[in-house]
């Protein structure tokens, strides 16, 4: 496990504090997302269409009618959602304006399975599920810790300069993990290095996360953002699944591609340092007791 003070070069964990902290408003999360391309039209009836996949994963960004759903493997889905999804928790079933699910209430971080109907200009869904508890912590997450999904790719710079709440956080630690060339699969090491890190902060109640994940220089702008959020998404979802991270205790996760590299991306050595993520323990200095 390799653990790194936080320097002040790294401007791009600073920026997402400050949204991590901030008061998010509820429609922050429909705001335009750069990550979601809106194209085509929307069929006039989607019963219609040929089944496609069922998506299992995690809802980690919205933008409309539009989520964006990231799998445990890291790949991501773009689906739409129709005035016929169908919406569905603990049993009850719910479609439309009726009953107490809908779909505006499919949050940010929570974990859900859709059906979906595949059309030419990508997939609709007509039915998607959760837990009934998951919904909880999803609510947790959006109005306990006040915090909101980043527009990622076209906002890097403006996070780079956002940094007015850094000083309200004590980091204790940072454990960073590493990848090979356009991977984003943890190898056993960092699955240990994870969990030992987890285990750790666990001993403090008040420890938070927040997961940044990043790239070497190699590949355009577009890939590595992708890239950085797949290896980001793949921490997280270890964290949680087998570390037993609650997800109400992480903070903000993002993709920051080769911003704030650890090392010269001119030689093989350093591009392996910079294709990490970054594991950040934070603790408030409000709670901060030691």
């Amino acid at each position: 496990m390799r653990l790194n003070s936080i320097r002040p070069a790294n401007l791009a964990l600073c920026a997402m504090l400050a949204l991590s902290t901030g008061a998010v408003p509820a429609l922050a999360q429909e705001a335009a997302n750069p990550n979601i391309t809106v194209v085509g039209t929307m069929p006039a009836d989607p019963a219609t269409l040929p089944a496609g996949p069922d998506i299992k994963g995690t809802i980690v960004a919205r933008n409309g009618s539009k989520i964006k759903v990231t799998a445990p493997d890291g790949s991501s889905s773009v689906i739409t959602l129709t005035d016929v999804t169908q919406v569905k928790a603990s049993g009850g079933l719910f479609g439309g304006k009726k009953g107490k699910f809908t779909i505006d209430s499919l949050l940010n971080g929570l974990p859900v399975t859709v059906k979906t109907r595949q059309a030419a200009d990508g997939l609709y869904a007509s039915q998607v599920t959760f837990k009934a508890g998951d919904h909880k912590t999803a609510m947790m997450i959006q109005q306990g810790t006040a915090q909101g999904f980043a527009e990622q790719s076209a906002q890097t710079e403006a996070l780079r300069s956002r940094m007015g709440d850094i000083d309200k956080y004590n980091i204790k630690s940072t454990t960073n993990v590493y990848f090979d060339t356009g991977k984003w699969a943890l190898s056993p090491s960092a699955r240990s290095e994870l969990c030992a890190a987890a285990a750790q902060a666990g001993t403090n109640e008040n420890a938070l996360m927040l997961v940044v994940g990043y790239t070497d220089s190699v590949g355009d702008e577009d890939y590595n953002q992708t890239l950085s959020e797949k290896r980001a998404g793949a921490v997280i979802n270890y964290l949680q699944q087998a570390c037993k991270w609650k997800p109400y205790r992480m903070l903000t996760p993002t993709g920051m591609a080769e911003s704030d590299p650890l090392a010269d991306n001119e030689t093989p050595e350093g591009r392996a340092q910079n294709r990490r993520v970054s594991v950040n323990v934070l603790v408030s200095k409000a709670l901060d007791v030691e």
